[in-house]
């Protein structure tokens, strides 16, 4: 698994401090939303200056980390 603590951050002066890949200001909330509506990582790196190959899975390695802290979601 991608260690994605190589490629994210936060930063409470960069995007409210939502985590972000490190020396950009897109975060990784927005390239997960980007890619469950479809987009494709070529689509995304062509798009986005400072985004890179790496940064697509360290994105999903993320939100698994965050995923697997057990916490509930709430379905409504």
């Amino acid at each position: 698994m991608t260690d994605w603590k190589q490629y994210i951050e936060r930063d409470p002066d960069v995007m409210l401090g939502k985590p972000v890949f490190k020396g950009t200001r897109i975060t990784v909330e927005f390239v997960l939303e980007r890619l469950a509506q479809g987009a494709t990582p070529e689509e995304l790196v062509d798009s986005y200056e400072g985004l890179k190959p790496e940064h697509i899975p360290a994105a999903l390695a993320y939100a698994a980390s965050v995923l697997s802290r057990d916490e509930l979601v709430a379905l409504a």
